[in-house]
């Protein structure tokens, strides 16, 4: 019986580390078959090759931790919020990830030097997942710092801090900030889950950054669903408030007068 083989992506910022890899897979190749298809030195330059349009599959990715702009806990934590994304193998020099609170049913972590043993016993637990936002959480209790948006080919990173809101339209969600737009490929439900602190739904399509609310005034448009619209710091920009919203947003505006 022929075996598929796993179709890998290496993630390291050192080529002799990636290298090291690939000598592994091939000792390993006649109990388990592998295709490396892929090879990034950061987490940005990882993204780019994932949602570069016509890559071939990746079944698994072989993932460093530290690394330079984006690093592996980083790029995992943006694959959380895609579709199909592949699950994840840490490869660290650092024990103290290996013993965070993760899944290893579902994840598992090898620590450099990397033998082939071990690699052939992390590669067998396939299939498997991310692990879940909470093992994320225990790993990087501070959450992303950034989102990331796909423009021309390249990776940008967008700081939450600046983010004013994000609005849905149609498949994508617009991530607006003082000097321009960002689309970005998440959804605003799995948004408002990891960044609830962050940002307050005021709309069934938007979330608008609790810090940017500088007050509310009466919407005149004449729409019927919407009886107020909130003023953003910054951007002349107002944003409606629909009904069923209005009441969390009176309560934050009360909070602030308050402190």
């Amino acid at each position: 019986m022929t075996v598929k083989p796993l179709h890998l992506l290496l993630v390291d910022d050192e080529a002799p580390a990636r290298a090291r890899l690939r000598n592994l897979l091939a000792d390993i190749a006649a109990e388990l078959p592998c295709v490396v298809v892929g090879e990034a030195s950061d987490g940005i330059e990882a993204l780019e090759f994932l949602t570069a349009p016509g890559q071939p599959r990746v079944d698994l990715i072989l993932l460093d931790i530290r690394m330079p702009r984006l690093d592996g806990i980083g790029l995992v934590q943006h694959l959380a919020g895609r579709e199909c994304a592949p699950p994840v193998i840490f490869v660290t020099a650092y024990d103290q990830y290996a013993v965070q609170a993760f899944d290893l049913n579902a994840i598992d972590y090898l620590l450099k030097p990397v033998r082939a043993q071990r690699l052939l016993a992390a590669l067998n637990k396939l299939p498997a997942s991310l692990p879940s936002m909470a093992a994320m959480r225990s790993l990087a209790p501070q959450g992303r710092t950034h989102l990331h948006s796909t423009e021309r080919g390249r990776i940008l990173l967008v700081p939450l801090d600046e983010i004013l809101f994000l609005r849905a339209e149609l498949k994508y969600v617009t991530a607006r900030t003082p000097e321009r737009e960002y689309l970005i490929e998440e959804s605003l439900t799995h948004l408002e889950e990891e960044f609830t602190e962050r940002f307050i739904r005021t709309h069934r399509n938007c979330l608008v950054a609790r810090s940017a609310i500088i007050g509310v005034e009466r919407d005149n448009s004449g729409q019927a669903e919407n009886h107020w619209c909130v003023l953003l710091r910054g951007l002349g920009e107002k944003l409606p408030v629909s009904r069923r919203q209005w009441p969390q947003i009176k309560a934050l505006l009360k909070e602030e007068g308050e402190t």
